[in-house]
Protein backbone atom coordinates (compact mmCIF):
# COMPACT_ATOMS: atom_id res chain seq x y z
CA UNK A 1 0.00 0.00 0.00
CA UNK A 2 1.43 3.39 -1.63
CA UNK A 3 0.88 5.54 1.81
CA UNK A 4 1.38 9.50 2.23
CA UNK A 5 -0.29 12.85 3.16
CA UNK A 6 -2.04 15.92 2.80
CA UNK A 7 0.80 18.15 1.76
CA UNK A 8 0.98 21.83 1.00
CA UNK A 9 1.37 23.42 -2.34
CA UNK A 10 2.36 27.18 -0.55
CA UNK A 11 4.57 28.67 -3.40
CA UNK A 12 3.59 26.77 -6.01
CA UNK A 13 2.31 23.18 -7.03
CA UNK A 14 5.53 21.76 -7.67
CA UNK A 15 6.76 22.51 -4.19
CA UNK A 16 4.69 19.63 -2.63
CA UNK A 17 7.03 17.18 -3.94
CA UNK A 18 9.67 18.22 -2.32
CA UNK A 19 7.62 18.47 1.38
CA UNK A 20 6.46 14.97 1.11
CA UNK A 21 9.58 13.28 0.16
CA UNK A 22 11.12 15.10 3.47
CA UNK A 23 8.16 13.60 5.45
CA UNK A 24 8.52 9.56 4.27
CA UNK A 25 5.26 9.76 1.63
CA UNK A 26 5.15 7.09 -1.11
CA UNK A 27 1.85 9.13 -2.33
CA UNK A 28 0.27 12.81 -1.75
CA UNK A 29 -2.89 14.21 -1.82
CA UNK A 30 -2.88 18.32 -2.54
CA UNK A 31 -5.26 20.92 -3.26
CA UNK A 32 -4.49 22.40 -7.04
CA UNK A 33 -6.46 25.82 -5.54
CA UNK A 34 -7.26 27.38 -2.45
CA UNK A 35 -9.96 25.27 -0.53
CA UNK A 36 -11.72 28.29 0.78
CA UNK A 37 -12.25 30.51 -1.73
CA UNK A 38 -14.63 30.11 -5.26
CA UNK A 39 -11.93 31.82 -7.63
CA UNK A 40 -8.88 29.77 -8.77
CA UNK A 41 -5.78 31.86 -10.24
CA UNK A 42 -5.33 29.91 -13.49
CA UNK A 43 -2.30 27.21 -14.28
CA UNK A 44 -0.14 28.95 -16.11
CA UNK A 45 1.53 26.90 -19.33
CA UNK A 46 4.90 27.42 -16.57
CA UNK A 47 2.82 26.40 -13.45
CA UNK A 48 1.96 23.19 -15.60
CA UNK A 49 5.35 22.51 -17.16
CA UNK A 50 7.08 22.98 -13.98
CA UNK A 51 4.66 20.30 -11.96
CA UNK A 52 5.06 17.69 -14.78
CA UNK A 53 9.24 18.02 -14.59
CA UNK A 54 9.29 18.05 -10.77
CA UNK A 55 6.80 15.05 -10.69
CA UNK A 56 8.47 12.81 -13.36
CA UNK A 57 11.40 13.22 -11.28
CA UNK A 58 10.14 12.66 -8.30
CA UNK A 59 9.12 8.93 -6.71
CA UNK A 60 5.83 10.65 -4.80
CA UNK A 61 3.12 8.70 -6.84
CA UNK A 62 -0.19 8.80 -7.56
CA UNK A 63 -0.71 12.06 -6.68
CA UNK A 64 -4.56 13.07 -5.00
CA UNK A 65 -6.50 16.31 -5.26
CA UNK A 66 -8.95 17.35 -2.92
CA UNK A 67 -11.86 19.80 -4.17
CA UNK A 68 -12.91 22.43 -2.49
CA UNK A 69 -15.06 22.31 0.43
CA UNK A 70 -17.09 25.22 -0.74
CA UNK A 71 -18.81 22.70 -3.40
CA UNK A 72 -22.40 21.41 -3.12
CA UNK A 73 -24.27 20.01 -5.94
CA UNK A 74 -26.67 18.48 -3.42
CA UNK A 75 -27.78 21.86 -2.69
CA UNK A 76 -31.62 22.64 -3.55
CA UNK A 77 -30.52 26.39 -4.56
CA UNK A 78 -30.03 26.79 -8.30
CA UNK A 79 -27.85 29.50 -8.64
CA UNK A 80 -25.35 27.54 -5.68
CA UNK A 81 -26.23 24.34 -7.42
CA UNK A 82 -25.26 25.50 -10.33
CA UNK A 83 -21.98 28.28 -8.79
CA UNK A 84 -21.03 24.87 -7.38
CA UNK A 85 -20.65 22.62 -10.61
CA UNK A 86 -19.04 25.06 -12.18
CA UNK A 87 -16.63 24.96 -9.32
CA UNK A 88 -16.49 21.38 -9.31
CA UNK A 89 -15.60 21.15 -13.35
CA UNK A 90 -12.65 24.00 -12.93
CA UNK A 91 -10.94 21.15 -10.33
CA UNK A 92 -11.64 18.53 -12.48
CA UNK A 93 -9.98 20.22 -14.99
CA UNK A 94 -7.09 21.55 -13.51
CA UNK A 95 -6.57 17.75 -12.06
CA UNK A 96 -6.58 16.38 -15.81
CA UNK A 97 -3.80 19.05 -16.93
CA UNK A 98 -1.68 17.86 -14.59
CA UNK A 99 -2.37 14.71 -15.47
CA UNK A 100 -3.46 13.64 -11.59
CA UNK A 101 -5.65 10.24 -11.75
CA UNK A 102 -7.86 11.41 -8.86
CA UNK A 103 -9.56 14.21 -7.43
CA UNK A 104 -11.86 13.48 -4.15
CA UNK A 105 -14.85 15.73 -3.51
CA UNK A 106 -17.54 15.69 -0.70
CA UNK A 107 -20.92 14.45 -2.28
CA UNK A 108 -22.91 17.26 -0.41
CA UNK A 109 -25.10 18.51 1.93
CA UNK A 110 -29.30 18.35 1.04
CA UNK A 111 -29.76 20.88 3.85
CA UNK A 112 -33.25 20.38 4.57
CA UNK A 113 -34.63 19.49 1.01
CA UNK A 114 -34.32 15.80 1.70
CA UNK A 115 -32.25 12.55 0.76
CA UNK A 116 -33.34 12.07 -2.06
CA UNK A 117 -33.80 15.50 -3.79
CA UNK A 118 -30.25 15.96 -2.70
CA UNK A 119 -29.29 12.53 -4.33
CA UNK A 120 -30.78 13.69 -7.80
CA UNK A 121 -28.63 16.99 -7.53
CA UNK A 122 -25.74 15.00 -7.13
CA UNK A 123 -26.26 12.23 -10.09
CA UNK A 124 -27.37 15.71 -12.08
CA UNK A 125 -24.40 17.23 -11.70
CA UNK A 126 -22.12 14.23 -12.06
CA UNK A 127 -24.15 13.55 -15.38
CA UNK A 128 -23.30 17.05 -17.03
CA UNK A 129 -19.79 16.59 -15.95
CA UNK A 130 -19.02 13.47 -17.57
CA UNK A 131 -21.03 14.92 -20.57
CA UNK A 132 -18.92 17.91 -20.92
CA UNK A 133 -15.39 17.13 -20.07
CA UNK A 134 -15.47 14.06 -22.19
CA UNK A 135 -11.85 13.80 -23.12
CA UNK A 136 -10.84 13.65 -19.35
CA UNK A 137 -8.44 11.00 -17.70
CA UNK A 138 -9.30 12.22 -14.06
CA UNK A 139 -11.27 10.35 -12.00
CA UNK A 140 -14.00 11.61 -9.93
CA UNK A 141 -13.83 9.75 -6.54
CA UNK A 142 -16.59 10.37 -4.10
CA UNK A 143 -15.68 10.52 -0.38
CA UNK A 144 -17.24 7.92 2.13
CA UNK A 145 -19.03 10.40 5.19
CA UNK A 146 -19.49 10.73 8.55
CA UNK A 147 -23.29 11.73 8.46
CA UNK A 148 -22.79 14.56 10.22
CA UNK A 149 -26.03 17.24 9.50
CA UNK A 150 -27.84 16.98 6.32
CA UNK A 151 -24.74 14.87 4.35
CA UNK A 152 -24.68 12.78 2.08
CA UNK A 153 -22.25 9.76 1.49
CA UNK A 154 -22.38 8.22 4.62
CA UNK A 155 -24.11 5.22 3.61
CA UNK A 156 -22.85 2.79 1.07
CA UNK A 157 -26.45 3.11 -0.83
CA UNK A 158 -25.64 6.65 -1.53
CA UNK A 159 -22.50 6.32 -3.08
CA UNK A 160 -23.88 3.34 -5.04
CA UNK A 161 -26.90 5.42 -6.50
CA UNK A 162 -24.72 7.73 -7.60
CA UNK A 163 -22.14 5.83 -9.12
CA UNK A 164 -25.14 4.04 -10.76
CA UNK A 165 -27.22 7.14 -12.34
CA UNK A 166 -24.48 9.84 -12.42
CA UNK A 167 -22.60 7.49 -14.81
CA UNK A 168 -25.36 6.16 -16.94
CA UNK A 169 -22.56 5.10 -19.61
CA UNK A 170 -21.16 3.16 -16.89
CA UNK A 171 -17.69 4.41 -18.04
CA UNK A 172 -16.40 2.88 -14.50
CA UNK A 173 -13.02 5.00 -15.08
CA UNK A 174 -14.70 8.62 -14.78
CA UNK A 175 -16.32 7.66 -11.19
CA UNK A 176 -14.87 5.79 -8.22
CA UNK A 177 -15.19 5.80 -4.44
CA UNK A 178 -12.28 7.51 -1.82
CA UNK A 179 -12.68 5.52 1.53
CA UNK A 180 -12.37 8.12 4.50
CA UNK A 181 -11.69 5.20 7.70
CA UNK A 182 -12.63 8.05 10.23
CA UNK A 183 -16.12 8.97 8.15
CA UNK A 184 -16.69 5.59 7.66
CA UNK A 185 -16.65 4.54 11.14
CA UNK A 186 -18.13 7.26 12.51
CA UNK A 187 -21.30 5.95 9.70
CA UNK A 188 -21.44 3.08 11.81
CA UNK A 189 -19.07 0.62 10.02
CA UNK A 190 -16.89 -1.38 12.04
CA UNK A 191 -13.24 -2.04 10.86
CA UNK A 192 -11.79 -2.69 14.41
CA UNK A 193 -11.22 -6.17 14.09
CA UNK A 194 -10.69 -8.79 11.60
CA UNK A 195 -13.97 -9.53 11.62
CA UNK A 196 -15.87 -6.71 11.53
CA UNK A 197 -13.65 -5.36 8.54
CA UNK A 198 -14.22 -8.11 6.66
CA UNK A 199 -17.61 -7.84 7.29
CA UNK A 200 -17.91 -3.94 6.53
CA UNK A 201 -15.56 -4.79 3.45
CA UNK A 202 -17.93 -7.39 1.82
CA UNK A 203 -20.81 -5.23 2.31
CA UNK A 204 -18.67 -2.13 0.44
CA UNK A 205 -18.65 -5.27 -2.06
CA UNK A 206 -22.13 -5.70 -2.23
CA UNK A 207 -23.36 -2.94 -2.41
CA UNK A 208 -20.57 -0.49 -4.33
CA UNK A 209 -18.17 -3.13 -5.53
CA UNK A 210 -14.16 -2.95 -4.41
CA UNK A 211 -13.34 -2.48 -7.74
CA UNK A 212 -14.62 1.03 -7.72
CA UNK A 213 -12.85 1.75 -4.76
CA UNK A 214 -10.06 3.86 -5.94
CA UNK A 215 -7.88 5.43 -3.00
CA UNK A 216 -8.37 6.17 0.79
CA UNK A 217 -8.18 8.84 3.67
CA UNK A 218 -6.38 6.88 6.63
CA UNK A 219 -7.85 9.14 9.90
CA UNK A 220 -8.53 7.57 13.33
CA UNK A 221 -11.66 8.84 14.66
CA UNK A 222 -12.11 10.98 18.00
CA UNK A 223 -15.51 9.86 18.64
CA UNK A 224 -16.93 6.39 19.01
CA UNK A 225 -18.43 4.40 16.50
CA UNK A 226 -21.88 5.48 14.99
CA UNK A 227 -21.14 8.84 16.46
CA UNK A 228 -22.31 10.46 13.08
CA UNK A 229 -19.13 13.45 13.83
CA UNK A 230 -16.23 13.76 10.90
CA UNK A 231 -13.23 14.61 14.02
CA UNK A 232 -9.82 13.27 12.82
CA UNK A 233 -7.49 11.76 14.98
CA UNK A 234 -3.59 10.73 14.93
CA UNK A 235 -3.43 7.20 14.06
CA UNK A 236 -4.02 4.64 17.08
CA UNK A 237 -5.02 7.34 19.37
CA UNK A 238 -8.74 7.11 18.91
CA UNK A 239 -11.62 5.37 18.50
CA UNK A 240 -10.46 2.93 15.55
CA UNK A 241 -6.91 1.79 16.80
CA UNK A 242 -3.94 0.36 15.53
CA UNK A 243 -5.63 -2.17 14.76
CA UNK A 244 -7.82 -1.36 12.94
CA UNK A 245 -5.65 0.22 10.13
CA UNK A 246 -3.44 -3.20 10.43
CA UNK A 247 -6.48 -4.55 8.81
CA UNK A 248 -5.76 -2.24 5.75
CA UNK A 249 -2.33 -2.21 5.28
CA UNK A 250 -2.13 -6.14 5.56
CA UNK A 251 -4.81 -6.63 2.70
CA UNK A 252 -3.24 -7.30 -0.38
CA UNK A 253 -6.29 -6.07 -2.26
CA UNK A 254 -4.92 -2.55 -1.58
CA UNK A 255 -1.03 -3.16 -2.52
CA UNK A 256 -1.18 -1.05 -4.83
CA UNK A 257 -3.71 1.37 -3.71
CA UNK A 258 -2.98 5.01 -2.17
CA UNK A 259 -3.85 6.36 1.51
CA UNK A 260 -3.73 9.07 2.65
CA UNK A 261 -3.36 11.18 6.12
CA UNK A 262 -6.23 13.84 6.74
CA UNK A 263 -4.36 14.26 10.54
CA UNK A 264 -3.75 17.04 12.39
CA UNK A 265 -0.07 18.34 11.17
CA UNK A 266 1.36 19.13 14.68
CA UNK A 267 1.29 18.97 17.91
CA UNK A 268 3.28 19.96 21.52
CA UNK A 269 5.76 18.56 22.98
CA UNK A 270 6.30 18.52 27.16
CA UNK A 271 7.87 21.23 26.32
CA UNK A 272 5.79 22.87 24.31
CA UNK A 273 7.72 22.50 21.15
CA UNK A 274 5.92 21.69 18.00
CA UNK A 275 6.81 18.13 16.40
CA UNK A 276 5.66 17.70 13.13
CA UNK A 277 3.16 14.61 13.04
CA UNK A 278 2.88 13.15 9.42
CA UNK A 279 6.12 11.27 9.53
CA UNK A 280 4.99 9.89 13.20
CA UNK A 281 1.18 9.31 11.65
CA UNK A 282 3.50 6.96 8.53
CA UNK A 283 5.91 5.19 10.87
CA UNK A 284 2.74 4.32 12.44
CA UNK A 285 1.12 2.78 9.81
CA UNK A 286 4.20 0.96 8.44
CA UNK A 287 4.88 -0.64 11.49
CA UNK A 288 1.70 -2.38 11.07
CA UNK A 289 2.92 -3.67 8.39
CA UNK A 290 2.36 -8.01 8.86
CA UNK A 291 1.01 -7.68 12.53
CA UNK A 292 -2.69 -8.38 12.16
CA UNK A 293 -4.00 -10.55 8.91
CA UNK A 294 -7.19 -8.99 7.63
CA UNK A 295 -10.07 -10.94 7.89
Amino acid sequence: MRLGAHISTAGGLFRAFGRAEEVGCDTMLIFTKSNRQWQAKPLTPEDIAQYKETAAASPIRPVAVHASYLINVASPDEALWEKSYQALKIELLRADVLDIPFLTFHPGSHVGSGEAAGLAQIARALRRLIDETPDCHTTLCLETMAGQGTNIGSRFEHLAYLLEHGDPGRAAHRLGVCFDTCHVFSAGYDIRTPDTYAATMAEFDRIIGLDRLQCFHFNDSKHPLGDGKDRHEHIGQGHIGRAGFANFVNDPRWANHAAHLETPKTEKDDNGQEIEMDATNLATLRALRHSTPAG
